[in-house]
């Protein structure tokens, strides 16, 4: 059901993955290639895939789970990026780009715990049949 509260969540975290594509134009980490634009394609469609097999709890943890290690992965490719760029880091002259991937993090984190919430709930609802 899409009125549950995990999807709120997943859809936090697909919301930040769409920021980071609209804010990461200017991240250019190993020359030409899109490695940023690439994933937040990837997090948005993994992310949508997600919300919407909600009646398999599995593969829902399974797909956040993946959507954690990739975001896990670009905060690491942006703070690459942020430490080879001139002058130091400074967050407010360089952007904003690692905190969206940490914000997904949190959310999809958030989000498995409900997962797993009801996957207990339909368990012993079962167990009482």
């Amino acid at each position: 059901m899409l009125q549950r509260i995990q999807t709120i969540w997943i859809f936090l975290a697909v919301l930040a993955a769409v920021f980071l594509f609209i804010t990461g134009q200017d991240v250019a980490v190993f020359g030409n290639i899109p490695v940023v634009d690439s994933a937040c394609i990837v997090l948005v469609l993994v992310g949508l895939l997600s919300v919407f097999s909600f009646k398999n709890r599995k593969r829902q943890i399974l797909l956040n789970t993946i959507s954690i290690i990739i975001n896990a992965l670009l905060i690491g490719v942006l703070a690459y990026w942020l430490l080879n760029l001139s002058g130091g880091i400074q967050f407010p002259e360089k952007g904003i780009e690692p905190v969206f991937p940490l914000i997904a993090i949190i959310c999809l984190f958030i989000a498995n715990i409900y997962i797993r919430k009801d996957e207990r709930l339909v368990k012993s609802v079962d167990r009482l049949r």
